[in-house]
């Protein structure tokens, strides 16, 4: 697994090749426009945002998937404009991107996938669009990838890669993928654009089964502010061009490596959160079951108390207890334990649901690290979740007060 590899170096799977341009999207004038292009038709799976109010890019791609999961060649995404809220012309610019990167890479449109991010409610710049799908066409590359990460940035200050490479059989594979997110960030489902590729041979429902469990373990285990975007999208393509198969019997050895890119992905993105310094793991264990551990979790996450106290290293471990409480989460309060930190140093401060005697200078230095990590013990079963957040700062407020003025 490689965390964080080299921006410079970062390469998508075999059989990829990608490119980012400057389409004029952003007034900043900064790389808007990624187009990632399989060079053969690869498998693919997506996974989309459960809000109601849902982009027309992921309308148009759940509609694409659901009749062409094996003949995929292309991704096309934007910066700059979410294409969200924009009524039947929203759809209409949404198959036109895809018809623009089909013309131009001389495939089918159906065969071309389309992301959009950025301000909703207002109508992409479809003349932008042309160019920039022209020029990024022109431009592929096996060393696009990073022009391509960067170029789905929004207000993130930081573009987010992993990879990892298994050996299935006698082969190796490869699984390399780069997402976006800083705010409005909160399950379900990706609560990000995310792209993923790998070059390992699957069938379509094997790749969706694969994606769906490690965004569980993963993006659905994020949270930034507790706000759903309509955009969420995460993709997994499939190019086959390393040989390696991936069958029911080594599914697992997949599923586990699919899930650590995705979890170095969401740690990338709560760590770069809007207006965060810190990183907060959440750990629950011992609860009755892991939905029930999942969203004790999930409610410290999102609490803003817990979040600025955090960001001021103010051990007030009440406010993490009370959104214990009102979780709706079944547990015991006189079970709950509660630490600061983790294995490598921590502080028990509530024992069996009582405060015990500790250094509060002490425990206001565990959160100043970061990682900044919680851990509370339910005593009442086997379930566990973690669950990635991060401080709430008054930059957060700056950032989102004036957004689109």
């Amino acid at each position: 697994m490689s965390p964080v590899d080299s921006l410079a170096s970062f390469r998508l799977a075999a059989g990829f090749t990608s490119a980012g341009v400057a389409s004029g999207l952003k007034p900043s004038g900064n790389l808007d426009l990624a187009l990632v292009v399989s060079k053969e038709p690869c498998t693919a799976a997506g996974v989309f945002t459960k809000n109601r109010v849902k982009a027309a890019p992921v309308v148009y791609d759940q509609q694409i998937l659901a009749k062409n999961a094996t003949n995929i060649r292309a991704v096309v995404a934007n910066a700059g404009c979410a294409n969200a809220c924009t009524g039947e012309q929203g759809m209409r610019n949404a198959r036109r991107m895809g018809e623009l990167a089909a013309n131009a890479l001389k495939c089918s449109t159906e065969q071309v996938l389309v992301l959009s991010t950025g301000v909703i409610g207002k109508q992409l710049d479809m003349a932008k669009i042309e160019r920039g799908v022209t020029e990024a066409a022109a431009h592929l590359a096996p060393d696009g990838a990073r022009p391509a990460a960067c170029a789905i940035l929004t207000t993130d200050t930081k573009a987010k890669i992993a990879g990892a490479q298994i050996a299935l059989g006698s082969a190796h594979a490869n699984i390399q993928g780069f997402a976006k997110g800083s705010g409005m960030i909160h399950p379900w489902m990706a609560t990000m654009l995310g792209v993923i590729t790998t070059d390992v041979v699957i069938s379509p429902e094997l790749l969706r089964h694969a994606l769906l469990r490690a965004v569980g373990k993963s993006f659905n285990r994020l949270s930034v502010d507790g706000d759903m975007s309509t955009n969420d999208t995460v993709l997994a393509l499939a190019s086959g061009a390393s040989g390696a198969r991936v069958d029911t019997a080594n599914l697992e050895r997949f599923v586990e490596a699919l899930t650590g890119v995705c979890i170095s992905l969401a740690k990338q993105i709560a760590r770069d959160g809007e207006g965060a310094s810190k990183l907060i793991e959440i750990v629950v264990t011992g609860a009755p079951d892991e939905a029930q551990a999942h969203r004790m979790a999930d409610a410290i996450a999102c609490s803003p108390l817990v979040k600025t106290a955090v960001h001021g290293n103010d051990p007030n471990w009440g406010r993490i207890l009370a959104a214990a409480g009102y979780s709706g989460a079944e547990f015991d309060p006189e079970r709950l334990s509660l630490w600061f930190g983790d294995d490598q140093g921590a502080i028990q401060i509530v024992s069996r649901g009582q405060p015990n005697s500790f250094d509060v200078r002490q425990a206001s230095d565990l959160l100043r690290r970061d990682p900044v990590v919680i851990r509370l013990a339910l005593g009442m079963g086997s379930g566990q979740a973690t669950v990635w957040t991060c401080d709430l700062s008054a930059a957060y407020i700056q950032i989102n007060s004036d957004y689109t003025t």
